[in-house]
């Protein structure tokens, strides 16, 4: 019998030899927005990647982009921070940060996550039950931290300059701060522990266009420690641990998998497809998120299809740990997005198929 999804992803994640190579498409809201119908064709003929989508389900003109995503309004976070976009469907920027004076340390408060989660309530008992019910199908299951779960944490409290500022003076209010946010993840980290599941995800933009944005010294003394201790929970239970950073972070990957990291989403042009293959390859299980930044909303479909051949031959085995992620986000039109469902059909199985030579 194939394998089920889970099988095959647990399989992959840990050089298991699985049956296809995971691929995965997500569609931002701005391109639902700037496409809508256009785009909804080109899911409707990729049901291997889109399994269970149905046209027609979306209310256009009532389109909810969600906190912080929504032009023209302003949106105060549970921490205090004030987020603004100028792009329907894309996330804002910090503009207020309620640290950016330590003075104000004593009339702050962190949010309790077991109330409140980044930006509204949150309800654990039904995740509870939407685990349980995700397990009774055989479905992977997976906990996860917000994106910017610590150091971009920092940044958006304190103000990125604020925040470079302390790190390198080492200010005392700092090492209070740093133990706050790692409480409020423990917790959160806890109650993913305690359901059973199978991977946790985790995000944080570590990298800028062609550096990190934090030196591996400074990383080393104010974030491994507190990604140590959050993610060896998680390891010591044979849970997946997969972080996402947008940027190059080449040189924080020995500090990354030392944590506790045994999936990585680095992007792929960013870093450098012949650097993922020597640092990466065959040490963690790599979630490659395909370029979207020049091929995917530029090029032509024979450029996108060369591109993601290369990577399977370059970065995959026949023993796993290579898997595809590709966000979609405008100006990308529908038919490159077309082209990379097609591409990833083709080379899903291409180290099973005999392509590969296994």
């Amino acid at each position: 019998m194939p394998l089920s999804y889970r099988e095959n992803y647990l399989r992959n994640a840990s050089f298991q030899y699985p049956e296809f190579i995971p691929m995965h498409i997500g569609i931002s809201n701005a391109s639902w927005d700037q496409w809508r119908s256009e785009m909804e064709d080109v899911v409707v003929r990729h049901p291997s990647i889109w399994p269970g989508f149905e046209k027609g389900k979306r209310d256009w003109d009532h389109f909810d982009f969600g906190p912080a995503y929504t032009k023209g309004v302003p949106f105060r976070d549970a921490w205090g921070c004030v987020w603004e976009t100028d792009i329907n469907g894309i996330e804002g920027v910090v503009k207020e940060s309620p640290l950016s004076d330590w003075a104000n340390w004593d009339n702050w408060r962190a949010p309790n996550p077991l109330e409140t989660a980044d930006r509204g309530p949150v309800d654990w008992g039904q995740r509870r039950r939407d685990i349980e019910a995700a397990k009774q199908r055989g479905d992977l299951t997976s906990g996860g931290l917000p994106h910017g779960f610590f150091f971009m944490r920092l940044t958006y409290l304190r103000g990125f300059e604020n925040m470079m500022v302390d790190m390198a003076t080492e200010h005392p209010m700092l090492w209070k701060l740093i133990d706050v946010l790692y409480e409020h993840n423990r917790i959160i980290v806890d109650q993913f522990l305690e359901m059973g599941v199978d991977m946790m995800s985790i995000g944080e933009d570590l990298g800028a266009q062609n550096s990190s944005i934090i030196s591996p010294a400074m990383f080393r003394k104010y974030c491994r420690p507190t990604y140590e201790k959050l993610l060896q929970p998680c390891r010591e239970r044979g849970i997946h641990v997969m972080l996402h950073s947008d940027g190059y972070i080449m040189d924080l990957v020995d500090d990354l998998l030392m944590s506790g990291v045994t999936i990585l989403n680095p992007q792929d042009l960013c870093n450098g497809i012949e650097n993922i293959r020597r640092e990466l390859k065959g040490r963690v299980c790599i979630r490659l998120d395909v370029d979207r930044q020049k091929i995917v909303p530029y090029g032509t479909r024979q450029e996108i299809r060369e591109l993601i051949e290369e990577e399977v031959r370059v970065l995959g085995s026949p023993q796993g740990g290579l898997e595809f992620i590709c966000g979609i986000y405008p100006p990308t039109p529908p038919e490159n997005v077309d082209a990379v469902a097609c591409a990833f059909e083709e080379f899903r199985t291409y180290w099973w198929d005999g392509r590969g030579g296994a």
